[in-house]
């Protein structure tokens, strides 16, 4: 064999083409391995652990405590041969006793590790930790017994003893062990605690917390767990019959405590288990007969009759029916009766001799009265004839009348339907030439006549404004003129042909008409132009501002905002509650005024600004609001226009919100109105005012009242209670008290006190008067106010003194003192603006159009170091969406815009100085101190 192996070996290796440079040796011994480390132990009582460790190849192995080599002598060690891999296995024990363990000081527990030696180095095992175990004996937390009711989750506490190692817990239902997997209604948490989701009948049990480990168990106290369940009315009975069979009685109806019935000591229904009703029953009333009639003409027979009827009473309510006959018969001749005699047999089997005598008949008439009867009923026939042809066309002239009452002849129309004002002829560049300054009445219906018109008549009541006559004849016609009149005479449109001559523009002599009017959106509502809550202005390309004196709106329209060279009939209006659909919804509140600004559809350059009060309470750290401005359509429903702090790229306006009011702004105009609703978790507060009225001195009535208004906190809502009061002879005792009101559906309780009996009384029935809480968040009734009425003893009493207190139950309120001279009312001021309703021009803007443009030529442009228009923004407070002025042509134009509509009432150029100087804006300042007043 070994001849042949070398004679291969020898052939291998003259067959290569390069022998090797060395030849393999044998492999060298690899570190020790540890097949089994020292594992943790716990030393219970006093008897010692065992400690071990195996390693292969392993040469020497050593055991090393708290960093000391374990005496050698103290190791047990085995030693075997690994048959697979042929490498010597060792295998070492070692004893820790208790008192080894208490002798060691310091924090660090007794620890042990193994090391293993071989001819290539040592190896490490990790470390066993040796400690004593105990287990205390008294819980840290035991369950407490407990009554739920049914349906509802049980927590169960329990904190186990300490001890080392840690305990384990188990839960024992009248002692079963409770298995989460086995049943889902429990859940045994990370803490140890139990938790029963829905209580059961069946969960009524003792509950006990184990806790062991390898010294000891421990059981705590045992906690019974009773479910009970209240009772519950059943459904009450059908009510009895009434007990009484004629007159006043009772009706009873029953109901039982067993749905379900009270369990385990469950509360017992509350309330009655009856109730009784009083009722009435009808009493049975008899027939009774009336008298006797006449009895009649004597017949053919020699016999008249007379009945009589059962109506005296009448049987009602199951009474009994007259008895007897109804009618009766007798001879009526007294037997000389001659012509005939017949035997009729009476219902009591007797003969009734009946005679009857004939009469001779009347006298004929005369010949010549005939004629004169025909005659007469010929006539009454024709006069009837002529009578019902007169009543035919009155009704059919008055049904045409009713059919065209919208047309209407050209004097009425060009004399009534139109308002004094001037007339431009149009011009052939301007797709809007003329603007009515107010908006139409869009729900009447018009008529139109297109015709000649043939009289201009003026009547007795024609307005001074009249329309001029042309040099034509009287009689002559008016070529191609329509006339649109509409039926609430609050606008009426006037179309001129193309081909009128410039000298024919001053035929006429209006207010305002134009195609506008078109144009305008039929909403499904009437915007009524009511006196102080409208204003209108005609602007053009240098811009100007709306405002509606005392209510806190106004439209800012910027210089540039309407293309050079043309002029809108602009118009801001606040409508009525009771004449618009509100834009809340849901939990929504409405928080403003609802306004148009218009003509909605017109081309806007730029933004303008509407500015709306509202009464949200914002000064509270965390937002509690989520506020939404809607917009309404042309079909009269609200959308949503933005959320506040929702805005995005797409958003078509911006809303800067101020603690009392809010300005938008946009692009097109429409109405407008802003609601909100609570953010949880807290519930917003709306600021309400608190307003008192009594009647206008001298008072010459005995009864007295005193009328609380609840209103928003808005200048537009105590104006419009006050002209309410003032056309109802009222006066404002008071300045206005403020009340936030909570969204907290609690009422508003109104309450009067310490009324001095002796003279007046009070004729309320109730303690309080309440407002329902929806009434008042809802903001959909307005306005709402409360009436005490009063009575004083007589009219010598003038004096009255009382409190009056105003609160929201578990909310905010509000206490009068009243002390007043009912015959010395006076009227308390109200608070008055000085702003003009409309301002055109320049004269509308706190800055001049030059410190403008060199504003904005210096911040437009973007800086490196952001000392732009973004800074500006920052400083004024404009930056909550700064992504909206960014899509604009000159973003610190809009900035300019909106800081104009936010200091309209103290706009002076301090403020803006202030910001522009720290950006470091010198050379602005220069210009503003030159051309400004700042």
């Amino acid at each position: 064999v070994s001849e042949c192996t070398n004679r291969v070996s020898l052939i291998d290796y003259s067959e290569a083409e390069v022998l090797p440079d060395s030849f393999p040796s044998a492999p060298a011994e690899p570190l020790p391995e540890f097949l089994l480390e020292p594992e943790d132990a716990f030393i219970v009582k006093n008897r010692p652990v065992q400690l071990r460790c195996r390693a292969s190849p392993a040469t020497q192995i050593y055991f090393k405590c708290n960093g000391e080599w374990v005496n050698q002598n103290d190791h047990v060690t085995r030693e075997s041969l690994d048959q697979i891999t042929g490498l010597v296995v060792r295998e070492v024990d070692i004893s820790v006793s208790r008192t080894q363990v208490e002798e060691l000081f310091g924090l660090e527990d007794y620890w042990c590790q193994c090391v293993a030696w071989s001819s290539a180095g040592t190896t490490k095992s990790n470390r066993a930790y040796v400690r004593i175990a105990y287990l205390r004996k008294n819980f840290e937390q035991e369950p407490l017994g407990r009554e739920v009711r049914l349906e509802q989750e049980v927590l169960l506490q329990c904190r186990p003893p300490e001890g080392m190692p840690a305990a384990e817990v188990d839960w024992l239902k009248n002692e079963d062990v409770i298995d989460p997997s086995q049943d889902s209604n429990f859940l045994i948490t990370i803490d140890h605690d139990l938790i029963i989701k829905q209580a059961r009948l069946l969960d009524t049990a003792n509950y006990t917390c184990v806790a062991r480990n390898v010294v000891a168990k421990r059981r705590s106290s045992t906690a019974t767990l009773i479910v009970y369940v209240s009772g519950g009315w059943s459904s009450w009975t059908e009510w009895s019959q009434c007990n009484a069979q004629c007159g006043r009685g009772w009706q009873r109806r029953t109901r039982s405590c067993t749905n379900p019935a009270p369990l385990n000591g469950g509360a017992f229904c509350e309330g009655p288990p009856f109730q009784r009703v009083t009722c009435t029953s009808l009493c049975p009333v008899d027939g009774g007969w009336t008298e006797w009639a006449k009895w009649s003409a004597c017949g053919t027979e020699c016999t008249h009759w007379r009945s009589r009827e059962c109506q005296a009473p009448p049987p009602r309510n199951g009474g009994k029916h007259c008895s007897g006959s109804m009618m009766e018969s007798k001879n009526c001749t007294e037997g000389l009766c001659t012509r005939s005699k017949r035997a009729v047999k009476g219902s009591d089997s007797c003969l009734l001799t009946v005679s009857v005598t004939v009469s001779p008949p009347p006298p004929a008439l005369a010949p010549g009265m005939g004629v004169a009867v025909y005659a007469g009923l010929v006539v009454a026939l024709v006069l009837c004839v002529i009578l019902a042809l007169c009543v035919g066309v009155l009704a059919y002239r008055r049904r045409r009348r009713h059919l065209h009452g919208d047309i209407t002849d050209s004097s009425s129309a060009l004399t009534t339907a139109f308002h004094p004002g001037n007339y431009k002829p149009p011009r052939q560049d301007n797709p809007h030439p003329l603007h009515p300054s107010a908006p139409p009445d869009l729900t009447a219906t018009a008529g139109a006549f297109r015709g000649p018109l043939f009289s201009l008549q003026h009547g007795v009541n024609d307005s001074p404004h009249k329309i001029p006559m042309t040099t034509s004849p009287l009689l002559d016609p008016l070529p191609s003129l329509k006339i649109k009149v509409y039926n609430s005479s609050t606008l009426s449109s006037l179309e001129l042909p193309t081909d009128m001559g410039p000298g024919d523009g001053e035929i006429l002599s209006l207010k305002s008409v134009g195609t506008v009017g078109r144009e305008r959106d039929f909403h499904s509502h009437t915007l009524s132009r009511e006196p102080g809550l409208s204003t209108s202005a005609t602007l053009g390309n240098l811009g100007g501002r709306l405002t509606i004196p005392n209510t806190g709106v106004s439209l800012l329209v910027p210089p540039g905002t309407i293309p050079q060279g043309k002029f809108y009939e602009m118009y801001l209006i606040i409508n009525k509650w009771d004449k618009t659909t509100l834009p809340s919804e849901g939990s929504q509140t409405v928080l403003s005024p609802v306004v148009s600004c218009g003509p909605s559809g017109m081309l806007l350059n730029r933004p303008v600004v509407l500015t709306l009060p509202h009464c949200a309470q914002l000064d509270t750290p965390t937002p509690d609001w989520t506020l939404t401005l809607k917009t309404q359509t042309h079909q009269g429903a609200w959308e949503e226009v933005l959320t506040v702090g929702e805005e995005t790229l797409s958003s078509p306006c911006y809303l800067q919100l101020e603690e009392e009011c809010c300005h938008v702004l946009m692009e097109q105009l429409g109405t407008y109105g802003l609601v909100g609703q609570s953010c949880p978790p807290q519930p917003a507060c709306k600021r309400l005012q608190l307003a008192l009225f009594a009647p206008r001195a001298p008072c010459l009535s005995l009864d007295y009242s005193l009328r609380i208004y609840c209103i928003h906190d808005t200048p537009h809502a105590l104006k419009e209670v006050m002209d309410l009061e003032r056309s109802l002879g009222g006066v404002l005792l008071e300045d206005p008290k403020p009340l936030l009101f909570k969204d907290s559906y609690h009422n508003l309780r109104l309450s009067i006190h310490d009324i001095p009996h002796t003279h007046w009384r009070s004729k309320l029935l109730a303690k309080y008067q309440e407002i329902p809480f929806y009434h008042i968040w809802s903001g959909s009734q307005r306005p709402l106010h409360c009436t005490f009425s009063l009575e004083r003893g007589s009219l010598a009493v003038s004096q009255l003194t009382c409190k009056i207190c105003v609160r929201q139950v578990e909310g905010e309120g509000q206490i009068f003192q009243l002390l007043t001279d009912i015959q010395e009312v006076l009227a308390t001021a109200g608070k008055g603006s000085c702003l003009p309703s409309s301002q055109v021009g320049p004269y509308a803007f706190r800055l001049p159009d030059s410190i403008r443009q060199k504003i904005c030529a210096s911040l437009d442009a973007p800086s490196a170091r952001g000392c732009d228009w973004r800074l500006l923004a920052r400083s004024l407070g404009f930056d909550r969406y700064l992504n909206y002025f960014a899509t604009k042509p000159s973003p610190t134009g809009v900035l300019l815009d909106l800081w104009e509509a936010c200091h309209q009432g103290d706009a002076d150029l301090v403020s803006l100085a202030t910001a522009l100087e720290e950006m470091g804006k010198s050379e602005v300042l220069v210009v503003m101190t030159t051309d400004g007043d700042c």
